[in-house]
C-alpha cells in the first residue's frame, strides 16, 4: 500500500497500520491512566527525563551514564562552572526539554521557534556560540564514525544557504498544510525530513528528538513525556 506523504512516497503496510492502532488504542485509554495513577506519574516522568537525557546526549558522543546526569541534574546549577562538553550538552538538552513539557501548548511550528529551541538547547556549548540558534553557513553531512577513528558519509544533506531556508519554509507549510496523513506519521515524516535538511551546523539529531516529542503532545499524545524514546533509539544502535 503506497501513499504519497510530503516528498516522497511511504510503503504503508499491515504491520506498520497494527502498530499503529496499538499506540492509538493506547492513547485512547490514558486519561484513564492518568487519572488512576496519580502522583506515580511525577516519579515515571523524572525517571524518563534523566533517561530522555542521557541518550539523547550519549548517541552525540557524550560519555555521561543515566547516573551522572541524574546527579548533575539534583544539584543547583551554577552555568559558570559547566566547563566539559557533555555537562554543557546534557544541562542544554535538559532544559529545552523542560521547556517542552511545560510550554509545549504555547509552542508554534514555525522557523523561530524552531531556532529559539536550537539556541536553547546549546546555549551553554561554548563551542557551539558562533552558530546556535542560525542555520547553517557551511554545507554538512550525516557521517558514521567507527571504533577506529575512522568516519564514513552516510548521506549528504541539504546545501547551506537559500536551499535549506526554502527546504525548511516548504516542510513547516507542509506540515501545517497537511491535514490527511496520520499524526504519528506525520510527526515522522517531519523528522525524517528535518534530519535530511540538516539544517543547523550542529545539534541536528538532539533537536531532531526534541522536536518529535514537541509535535507528538501537540498531536495530543501526552503520555509521550512518561516514557523515554529517545533510549529506545540509543538501545537499537549496534
Amino acid at each position: 500500500m503506497d501513499n504519497k506523504v510530503h516528498t516522497f512516497t511511504v510503503d504503508i503496510d499491515w504491520k506498520l497500520i497494527s502498530m499503529i492502532s496499538q499506540i492509538d488504542r493506547f492513547d485512547a485509554s490514558w486519561s484513564s491512566i492518568e487519572r488512576k495513577e496519580g502522583e506515580n506519574l511525577k516519579q515515571l516522568k523524572s525517571i524518563a527525563t534523566v533517561k530522555s537525557v542521557g541518550a539523547s546526549t550519549r548517541i552525540e558522543g557524550s560519555k555521561m551514564s543515566d547516573k551522572e546526569v541524574e546527579v548533575l541534574l539534583e544539584k543547583k546549577i551554577d552555568i559558570t562552572k559547566l566547563e566539559d562538553r557533555d555537562s554543557q550538552e546534557v544541562v542544554g538538552y535538559f532544559e529545552s526539554l523542560d521547556l517542552i513539557s511545560e510550554s509545549y501548548s504555547d509552542i508554534e511550528m514555525t522557523e523561530s521557534h524552531i531556532k529559539n529551541l536550537h539556541n536553547i538547547l546549546l546555549k551553554y556549548s561554548k563551542k557551539d556560540e558562533w552558530h546556535r540558534g542560525n542555520y547553517k553557513k557551511q554545507n554538512n553531512s550525516v557521517e558514521a564514525t567507527f571504533p577506529d577513528a575512522t568516519k564514513q558519509i552516510i548521506f549528504k544533506t541539504t546545501d547551506a544557504g537559500l536551499k535549506t531556508e526554502e527546504a525548511m519554509r516548504t516542510l513547516i507549510q507542509w506540515y501545517h498544510s497537511d491535514e490527511e496523513t496520520h499524526p504519528l506519521v506525520k510527526c515522522a515524516v517531519f523528522a525524517y525530513e528535518l534530519v535530511s535538511i540538516h539544517p543547523f551546523q550542529d545539534g541536528n539529531g538532539r533537536l531532531t528528538r526534541l522536536l518529535s516529542t514537541l509535535l507528538l503532545l501537540k498531536q495530543g499524545y501526552k503520555w509521550i513525556q512518561y516514557i523515554s524514546f529517545e533510549h529506545e533509539i540509543e538501545n537499537s544502535y549496534p
